[in-house]
């Protein structure tokens, strides 16, 4: 990131709903290459080494709606340092700059990918086996499930239909 400029940050999961940083503007953006997934083993915040969670992922393929968020220069630092603490503590995410369709034009916007090669990566599981994760875990931020509720309740409000997290909040 250049010196002294601001940035846009995609949110698609507790980004949208829970950003917890400060931000100017916020935009509807679609991603394209990539979608929401339950593919993230949690042993943090939504489950513990003894009882991993799951948390959301951007996985290839497909497109994901989601948040772009627009920091200012005055405030790039410490969001950075903030986002670097929440997404990158283990590794498990890849970061890369992609563009961001919006309403007012496309947007390159900081994205967190998840690393396939990484230990934590749960892209193999089955619905059942991912359905059961989010059914027990539950770590330093709560239960598994209300992430999931909390995502689904706030696609909802933007008129984004995702029907695999229906389908698990369904069976939750």
């Amino acid at each position: 990131m250049p010196p002294n400029e601001g940035f846009w940050v995609f949110g698609y999961g507790s980004l949208m709903w829970n950003p917890e940083f400060d931000f100017a503007e916020r935009r509807e953006a679609l991603l394209r290459g990539y979608h929401r997934r339950f593919c993230i083993y949690s042993t943090r915040y939504r489950g513990t080494p003894d009882n991993p969670g799951l948390v959301l992922g951007l996985d290839r393929g497909g497109a994901c709606r989601g948040i772009a968020y627009r920091v200012t220069p005055e405030r790039a630092r410490e969001a950075l340092d903030y986002l670097w603490e929440r997404e990158m503590v283990t590794g498990a995410y890849r970061w890369k700059w992609l563009s961001n369709r919006t309403g007012e034009g496309p947007v390159p916007a900081l994205c967190f990918i998840a690393d396939p090669k990484h230990a934590q990566y749960a892209g193999h599981l089955s619905q059942e086996q991912t359905l059961e994760l989010i059914r027990c875990g539950e770590g330093y931020r709560g239960p598994c499930r209300d992430y999931l509720a909390n995502t689904v309740a706030h696609l909802d409000e933007l008129g984004i239909h995702d029907r695999r997290l229906h389908w698990l909040m369904e069976r939750v």
